[in-house]
Protein backbone atom coordinates (compact mmCIF):
# COMPACT_ATOMS: atom_id res chain seq x y z
CA UNK A 1 0.00 0.00 0.00
CA UNK A 2 1.23 3.52 -1.16
CA UNK A 3 2.07 6.10 1.90
CA UNK A 4 0.02 8.88 2.68
CA UNK A 5 1.21 12.13 1.25
CA UNK A 6 -0.21 15.69 2.07
CA UNK A 7 1.56 18.95 0.54
CA UNK A 8 1.75 21.26 3.67
CA UNK A 9 2.30 25.01 2.63
CA UNK A 10 3.10 27.48 4.74
CA UNK A 11 2.25 31.11 3.53
CA UNK A 12 3.72 34.50 4.97
CA UNK A 13 0.38 35.67 6.60
CA UNK A 14 0.47 35.98 10.54
CA UNK A 15 0.11 32.29 12.36
CA UNK A 16 3.01 30.05 10.93
CA UNK A 17 2.63 28.19 13.85
CA UNK A 18 -0.84 26.57 11.99
CA UNK A 19 1.53 24.91 9.25
CA UNK A 20 4.33 23.68 12.15
CA UNK A 21 1.65 22.16 14.18
CA UNK A 22 0.58 20.12 11.26
CA UNK A 23 4.04 19.05 10.36
CA UNK A 24 3.91 17.55 13.48
CA UNK A 25 0.18 16.06 13.72
CA UNK A 26 0.94 14.41 9.96
CA UNK A 27 4.53 13.00 11.14
CA UNK A 28 2.64 11.39 14.10
CA UNK A 29 0.30 10.06 11.68
CA UNK A 30 2.39 8.38 9.36
CA UNK A 31 1.64 10.70 6.48
CA UNK A 32 4.55 11.92 4.36
CA UNK A 33 4.60 15.55 4.01
CA UNK A 34 6.20 17.62 1.09
CA UNK A 35 6.49 21.64 2.83
CA UNK A 36 7.03 24.83 0.69
CA UNK A 37 7.36 27.75 2.39
CA UNK A 38 6.95 31.39 0.65
CA UNK A 39 9.85 33.67 1.19
CA UNK A 40 7.73 35.59 3.32
CA UNK A 41 6.51 33.02 5.30
CA UNK A 42 10.11 32.35 6.49
CA UNK A 43 10.21 36.13 8.02
CA UNK A 44 7.36 34.97 9.93
CA UNK A 45 8.27 31.85 11.10
CA UNK A 46 11.15 34.22 12.31
CA UNK A 47 9.08 36.64 14.25
CA UNK A 48 6.52 34.85 15.40
CA UNK A 49 8.28 31.60 16.60
CA UNK A 50 11.30 29.87 18.37
CA UNK A 51 11.98 27.70 15.32
CA UNK A 52 14.85 28.17 12.46
CA UNK A 53 13.64 27.20 8.95
CA UNK A 54 15.50 24.24 9.00
CA UNK A 55 13.96 23.27 12.28
CA UNK A 56 10.86 23.54 10.17
CA UNK A 57 12.06 22.33 7.26
CA UNK A 58 13.29 18.94 9.79
CA UNK A 59 10.11 18.22 10.73
CA UNK A 60 8.83 17.14 6.92
CA UNK A 61 9.43 14.45 4.99
CA UNK A 62 10.47 16.76 2.07
CA UNK A 63 11.08 20.19 1.07
CA UNK A 64 10.51 22.03 -1.90
CA UNK A 65 12.37 25.50 -2.51
CA UNK A 66 8.65 27.67 -3.18
CA UNK A 67 10.88 28.43 -6.76
CA UNK A 68 11.39 25.50 -8.18
CA UNK A 69 8.11 24.96 -10.36
CA UNK A 70 9.74 21.59 -11.48
CA UNK A 71 9.01 20.19 -8.05
CA UNK A 72 7.18 16.66 -7.97
CA UNK A 73 4.33 18.31 -6.57
CA UNK A 74 3.91 20.87 -9.09
CA UNK A 75 2.91 17.30 -11.43
CA UNK A 76 -0.78 15.90 -11.18
CA UNK A 77 0.65 12.79 -11.58
CA UNK A 78 2.41 12.67 -8.10
CA UNK A 79 -0.60 11.49 -6.25
CA UNK A 80 -1.58 13.29 -2.80
CA UNK A 81 -4.02 13.33 -0.16
CA UNK A 82 -4.06 16.89 -1.57
CA UNK A 83 -2.87 20.40 0.44
CA UNK A 84 -3.35 22.03 3.40
CA UNK A 85 -2.15 26.23 3.12
CA UNK A 86 -1.51 26.83 6.88
CA UNK A 87 -1.59 29.97 7.04
CA UNK A 88 -3.03 31.24 3.72
CA UNK A 89 -2.27 34.77 3.27
CA UNK A 90 -4.82 36.86 0.89
CA UNK A 91 -1.99 36.95 -2.31
CA UNK A 92 -1.75 33.84 -2.00
CA UNK A 93 -5.72 32.94 -1.89
CA UNK A 94 -5.33 35.72 -4.83
CA UNK A 95 -3.53 33.54 -7.25
CA UNK A 96 -4.97 30.19 -5.94
CA UNK A 97 -8.45 31.95 -6.98
CA UNK A 98 -7.10 33.20 -10.07
CA UNK A 99 -4.96 30.19 -11.41
CA UNK A 100 -2.06 33.08 -11.57
CA UNK A 101 0.49 30.69 -9.98
CA UNK A 102 3.94 32.38 -9.45
CA UNK A 103 5.14 30.12 -6.78
CA UNK A 104 5.82 26.22 -6.27
CA UNK A 105 3.24 26.92 -3.39
CA UNK A 106 0.49 28.28 -5.48
CA UNK A 107 1.50 26.00 -8.42
CA UNK A 108 0.99 22.76 -5.93
CA UNK A 109 -2.89 24.17 -4.90
CA UNK A 110 -3.59 24.72 -8.38
CA UNK A 111 -2.39 21.14 -9.22
CA UNK A 112 -4.74 19.84 -6.30
CA UNK A 113 -7.70 21.51 -7.38
CA UNK A 114 -7.35 20.44 -11.16
CA UNK A 115 -6.87 16.81 -9.81
CA UNK A 116 -10.18 17.11 -8.20
CA UNK A 117 -7.94 16.23 -4.88
CA UNK A 118 -8.63 17.99 -1.77
CA UNK A 119 -7.24 21.89 -1.04
CA UNK A 120 -7.81 23.37 2.61
CA UNK A 121 -6.82 26.95 3.09
CA UNK A 122 -6.41 28.10 6.38
CA UNK A 123 -6.81 31.80 5.50
CA UNK A 124 -5.53 34.58 7.98
CA UNK A 125 -6.91 38.09 7.94
CA UNK A 126 -9.39 40.34 9.16
CA UNK A 127 -11.35 42.34 8.13
CA UNK A 128 -12.30 40.96 5.04
CA UNK A 129 -12.95 43.16 1.88
CA UNK A 130 -15.30 42.00 -1.51
CA UNK A 131 -12.04 40.69 -3.13
CA UNK A 132 -10.93 38.71 -0.16
CA UNK A 133 -14.29 37.01 -0.05
CA UNK A 134 -14.90 37.03 -3.78
CA UNK A 135 -11.44 35.08 -3.84
CA UNK A 136 -12.21 32.26 -1.10
CA UNK A 137 -16.22 32.28 -2.87
CA UNK A 138 -13.96 31.37 -5.97
CA UNK A 139 -11.79 28.50 -4.65
CA UNK A 140 -14.78 27.36 -2.98
CA UNK A 141 -16.93 27.06 -5.97
CA UNK A 142 -13.53 24.94 -8.01
CA UNK A 143 -14.34 22.48 -4.68
CA UNK A 144 -11.30 23.77 -2.20
CA UNK A 145 -12.39 23.97 1.32
CA UNK A 146 -12.12 27.64 3.50
CA UNK A 147 -11.14 26.69 6.97
CA UNK A 148 -9.63 30.31 8.77
CA UNK A 149 -8.47 28.80 12.24
CA UNK A 150 -11.38 29.97 14.22
CA UNK A 151 -10.89 28.86 17.75
CA UNK A 152 -13.95 26.53 19.61
CA UNK A 153 -14.90 27.89 22.83
CA UNK A 154 -17.09 24.89 23.78
CA UNK A 155 -13.92 22.57 24.59
CA UNK A 156 -13.40 25.11 27.20
CA UNK A 157 -9.41 25.73 26.21
CA UNK A 158 -6.87 27.01 29.02
CA UNK A 159 -4.02 27.62 27.15
CA UNK A 160 -3.07 29.26 23.39
CA UNK A 161 -1.41 25.82 22.91
CA UNK A 162 -4.84 23.99 23.33
CA UNK A 163 -6.82 26.51 20.78
CA UNK A 164 -4.01 25.94 18.15
CA UNK A 165 -4.85 21.74 18.73
CA UNK A 166 -8.15 22.11 18.24
CA UNK A 167 -8.41 23.86 15.13
CA UNK A 168 -5.13 21.62 13.61
CA UNK A 169 -7.15 18.60 14.48
CA UNK A 170 -10.11 19.81 12.60
CA UNK A 171 -8.17 20.48 9.54
CA UNK A 172 -7.08 16.98 9.87
CA UNK A 173 -10.49 15.80 9.88
CA UNK A 174 -11.08 17.14 6.53
CA UNK A 175 -8.34 14.14 5.52
CA UNK A 176 -9.83 11.67 8.02
CA UNK A 177 -6.63 11.03 9.45
CA UNK A 178 -6.29 9.86 13.03
CA UNK A 179 -5.40 11.97 16.15
CA UNK A 180 -6.29 12.87 19.46
CA UNK A 181 -6.14 16.57 19.12
CA UNK A 182 -9.94 17.67 19.35
CA UNK A 183 -12.49 16.96 22.24
CA UNK A 184 -15.33 15.69 20.39
CA UNK A 185 -19.03 18.33 20.67
CA UNK A 186 -20.94 15.34 22.63
CA UNK A 187 -24.13 17.53 23.32
CA UNK A 188 -25.44 19.79 25.91
CA UNK A 189 -27.00 17.68 28.82
CA UNK A 190 -30.77 18.77 28.92
CA UNK A 191 -32.67 18.63 32.00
Amino acid sequence: MEQKRIIIGISGASGAVYGIELLKALKSAGVQTHLVISKTAQITIAHETDYSIPQVQALAAHTHSAADLSASIASGSFKTLGMIVAPCSMRTLAEIATANTTTLLTRAADVVLKERRRLVLMVRETPLHSAHLRNMLAVSDMGGIIAPPVPAFYSKPTSLDEMIAHTVGRVLDLFDLPHALVKRWDGVPVD
